[in-house]
């Protein structure tokens, strides 16, 4: 296979990312969520909120509870979490490894967070350790 096609095999995309997170930081800072928060959190309409998140709970990401607020699933967590974990690397990466600016460090970790894979994600994480450890050899 192409190298390129394998983009399209990513378990998720920007978008379906940034709806995981949205109903993670809404169900954070106000306990339960409703399709009309995500558009609102991603300024975004409730038809396109509401289309994305079907998509979600089709592949077994987000579910409704009894009173139609917007829970996420164990996998969904799961994802969640390690996109998080790849934004943050990844900006750590940028930001103090490169010298990127604080602004556009977080706007690349975003733009990459859902393409890294775990293998990567594991050869980064020691890198910036590594890094970390002769750094402080230096001083």
């Amino acid at each position: 296979m192409e190298i390129w096609k394998l983009f399209e095999e990513n378990k998720l995309t920007h978008s379906a990312a940034h709806h995981l997170m949205a109903i993670k930081e809404i169900r954070d800072t106000q306990g339960y969520v409703r399709v009309s928060d995500v558009a609102r959190h991603l300024d975004i309409t409730t038809g396109s909120a509401s289309a994305n998140i079907k998509g979600l709970k089709g592949r077994g990401l987000v579910d409704m509870d009894p009173n139609k607020f917007l829970v996420m699933t164990s996998e969904g967590e799961k994802l969640v979490a390690g996109v998080l974990d790849r934004r943050a690397v990844l900006f750590r990466l940028f930001h103090e490894v490169i010298g990127v600016g604080t602004e556009q460090a977080e706007i690349d970790a975003c733009k990459t967070e859902h393409l890294l894979s775990d293998e990567s994600l594991i050869k980064l994480k020691q890198y910036l350790a590594d890094v970390a450890v002769q750094g402080h050899r230096q001083d």
